[in-house]
């Protein structure tokens, strides 16, 4: 694949999301890892190359654009805007494969606080008419419909906090529910350790272990010890409730008898309403520009695998080969302003598109 036409498509999509409105913006490549770490925590350094700088500190290359961009629109932008980028993104590759190290990205986003399903519509349907000689396979979710289901369950705060800890990493949070459930055992050590709790508090049991070894503080050993007692006395999620998530998180379908069955499970757990009314609204909003929503596939789980900021509406284009990696992926960062916007916050919804994908399948490299 050669470099010049990379670069000739990821210009002829740029100036397309410009033509679209959005202004031209610039992300720095060497960025400071505080912010993404804060964001993302460890998970974040498996993904993305980091260095130290003398003066700067740890510093991370640029693995994706939102941040930044995010962080310049919430310190003097105005509102609603529109931004449009083009560059290079770093990303750690574990194994030999299709997915590149380091590729180009052209993206756009868009902040609007009047109209956001019109917003997320806007986003996808710019996208989709960019793409549509690829014939590609459109995927869409919405995490913020899963976020709503946790919430809304009759559990401890610390319970909920760790499955919407846990929502962009699937196993995990299939692990997680199904212990809150009693569908899985409790491990023999933990049971071996609740046991030596219940005898004996965290304090006596570290004074019987020795000189303190590790760099958890007393404190923060006895917060945990106790988190478990806690939990160990919370009653099981209740069976509808469970069972609701279970339907939820299995619901694959077409936009509409998706929604039928959002509906359905509303009516069973009432925290979902909201986003699901969202949901019937943005499929308005994605018609009325021209997107057929009867054949758009819905998975509510979609999304859980992608970057941990996105947090309602999601997207993804796929082609035919299952080896490639998405050719555009997007979705709503809600809460992502307001983390980075120092009290200020901003409904923001995006999309990239890799333009070395879109040259490859159009035979151009």
């Amino acid at each position: 694949m050669t470099k010049a036409a990379v670069r000739a498509e990821a210009e002829a999509l740029f100036a397309a999301f410009q033509a679209a409105g959005a202004v031209p913006v610039e992300a720095d490549i060497l960025l400071p890892a505080g912010t993404l770490l804060d964001l993302y925590g460890e998970d974040i350094r498996a993904r993305a190359y980091v260095t130290s700088d003398p003066l700067r500190g740890e510093m991370m290359l640029r693995p994706d654009f939102t941040v930044p961009v995010v962080q310049a629109h919430m310190g003097e932008g105005a509102e609603p805007a529109r931004y449009t980028y083009m560059g290079e993104v770093f990303r750690r590759q574990e194994h030999v494969g299709p997915r590149a190290s380091e590729y180009m990205q052209v993206g756009f986003e868009l902040f609007d606080r009047a109209e956001p399903d019109a917003a997320d519509a806007e986003v996808f349907a710019l996208i989709a008419e960019l793409l549509a000689p690829l014939d590609l396979r459109a995927a869409t979710g919405d995490i913020g419909i899963l976020m709503a289901a946790v919430r809304g369950l009759s559990t401890t705060e610390k319970r909920k906090a760790a499955l919407l800890r846990h929502v962009w990493r699937p196993n995990r949070f299939r692990a997680l529910l199904d212990r809150f459930a009693g569908r899985t055992p409790v491990p023999e050590a933990r049971l071996r350790l609740l046991d030596r709790l219940s005898g004996a508090g965290a304090v006596e049991l570290m004074e019987a272990a020795g000189p303190a070894i590790g760099l958890r503080e007393p404190g923060e050993i006895e917060a945990r010890a106790a988190a478990l007692v806690e939990d160990a006395a919370a009653a099981p999620l209740g069976a509808e409730e469970t069972a609701v998530l279970d339907d939820l998180l299995s619901l694959e379908d077409a936009a509409p008898a998706a929604l039928d069955r959002l509906e359905g499970l509303a009516r069973r757990m009432p925290s979902l309403g909201p986003s699901v009314a969202r949901f019937a609204r943005r499929l308005g909003a994605l018609s009325a520009r021209g997107i057929a929503v009867e054949h758009l596939p819905f998975d509510a789980s979609h999304g859980q695998s992608s970057l941990e900021y996105y947090d309602g509406f999601v997207f993804s284009f796929h082609a035919a080969d299952p080896a490639l990696p998405p050719v555009s992926t997007g979705g709503r960062y809600d809460a992502l302003t307001a983390v980075l916007g120092q009290g200020r916050s901003i409904p923001a919804v995006g999309g990239v598109i890799r333009p070395g994908l879109v040259a490859r399948l159009k035979g151009l490299a």
